[in-house]
């Protein structure tokens, strides 16, 4: 196998392995009659503490956890693909710091969803790529505005419905700016093409010097050589003398 599209499996399979536990988990609790809304957030209330950590798990209904099902996975494989080495690190702090920003701005009510994880993702992928000027994250930054452009309607009062927690998007956008500006100097940077080509220059210009200074030296000699033979020849020839 390819390394390539090896790496592109691997950077799959985190993603796909939490999208299957979302809907174990969902499946479970239908399955058992169970309602797990408690594990969501419940700002400025002590049992609404521990949704901070579990909200992303627990989703209304099926249709719910579909609708963040696919953007859920491509972003997430995004962020594997192109920042491995960070990976973990800035999904498990996107999702710890959209629940923190949640409890403490979110309205009275129990907060649940992946949604604003999603939206953690999707602002830190593309301000990211726009602050490392890198061209293929450049690219995902372009290809991110253009599929999920959409979503910052969603981070507003007046533009969601009432049961839709635009809190929790709003905490997630947040949460992915932050991130974009504290890891812009850790993970995969821009090529310092230019750099090189300067030292390069550099090098090649003490010896381009002294190329010339020996040409400059080398006519010089060429000149005082002739004036020297016309001398001789003067003398040699008084005919020529005035």
């Amino acid at each position: 196998m390819k390394p390539e599209v090896r790496h592109i499996i691997i950077a799959g399979t985190v993603p796909l392995f939490f999208i299957y536990i979302l809907y174990i988990i969902k499946i479970w609790e239908v399955g058992m009659g169970w309602e797990f809304i408690q594990l969501g957030i419940y700002p400025f209330k002590m049992k609404g503490l521990l949704g901070i950590f579990t909200h992303p798990l627990i989703h209304s209904n099926f249709a719910h956890l579909a609708a963040n099902t696919l953007p859920l996975f491509f972003l997430s494989w995004c962020l594997y693909y192109f920042y491995h080495g960070l990976a973990s690190s800035l999904f498990f702090i996107l999702w710890v710091s959209c629940g923190i920003l949640t409890f403490l701005i979110g309205k009275p009510g129990w907060h649940i969803g992946a949604s604003g994880l999603i939206y953690g993702l999707a602002f830190f992928l593309f301000f990211s790529g726009v602050l490392r000027k890198h061209i293929p994250l450049m690219a995902i930054s372009l290809l991110i505005a253009f599929l999920y452009g959409g979503l910052v309607w969603n981070m507003f009062p007046f533009f969601t419905p009432e049961n839709t927690s635009w809190e929790g998007h709003l905490s997630g956008a947040v949460s992915g700016i932050l991130c974009a500006f504290a890891f812009k100097h850790y993970g995969p940077q821009r090529p310092e093409h230019f750099a090189d080509e300067a030292e390069e220059e550099e090098k090649e210009e003490p010896m381009d010097y002294r190329g010339e200074e020996m040409e400059t030296i080398d006519d010089n000699e060429e000149k005082n050589e002739k004036k020297e033979e016309d001398v001789e020849e003067e003398e040699s020839n008084p005919c020529n003398r005035w």
